[in-house]
């Protein structure tokens, strides 16, 4: 039997997995800004309060999750407990030989780390070095990403081009012969074509 907190908890867990906070994932999946709140999680004459069916929808189609892996975050099994992803350094990530055609790294030179819940997507984990992403991300932080995970408009990716440069950047568009792109950082928007592109992995989540 599910109880009111499991829900809640999966709903928490499912915006920490996006790199959001409840408010963000309300906004995404279209919602009042508030809707996730804790404070609005019980009435005031103490009555619990349980997200709707409509509400799991939205955010299931903003974040493009399954409903297997909003299941899995209920409370995840021992399966996914201790689980560990490929640890790729910030310029390994650019090393082309050394992922596999499905975008994931292969081979026995990458570290791993401990992540739960990785659900049913292929993800590894690329470790930011540098600056040139702050504030969004600093040196130091370690980004969950899946190169199979699908991509929505507003979604935070990491991107290694032809040349074997890597950056992170927000989804704008992605069509069949483009990926356009925004900075992270700054303001501006780039157009890049398909046939230029290596590969391209979704930001599941943010260690820092």
């Amino acid at each position: 039997m599910l109880t009111h907190g499991q829900i809640w908890m999966a709903i928490d867990r499912l915006a920490e997995r996006y790199g959001l906070t409840a408010s963000g994932l309300a906004r995404r999946a279209g919602l009042d800004a508030t809707s996730f709140n804790k404070s609005k999680r019980v009435s005031p004459d103490g009555r619990e309060r349980w997200p709707s069916t409509e509400s799991l929808a939205k955010v299931l189609n903003a974040t493009g999750a399954s409903l297997d892996e909003f299941v899995g975050l209920i409370e995840p099994g021992e399966a996914h407990r201790g689980a560990t992803v490929p640890l790729v350094g910030w310029r390994d990530a650019g090393a082309a030989p050394l992922f596999a055609e499905d975008g994931m790294p292969e081979g026995a030179r990458w570290d791993e780390i401990e992540f739960p819940d990785t659900g049913a997507e292929k993800v590894f984990a690329v470790e930011v070095s540098g600056d040139t992403f702050e504030p969004v991300y600093r040196d130091g932080d370690v980004l969950i990403v899946s190169p199979s995970a699908g991509l929505r408009k507003g979604d935070r990716l990491l991107m290694r081009d032809a040349e074997g440069a890597v950056g992170a950047h927000e989804l704008v568009r992605k069509t069949v012969r483009t990926v356009e792109l925004k900075a992270l950082t700054e303001d501006g928007e780039v157009s890049v074509p398909v046939t230029d592109v290596a590969w391209i992995a979704r930001i599941m989540w943010c260690k820092q």
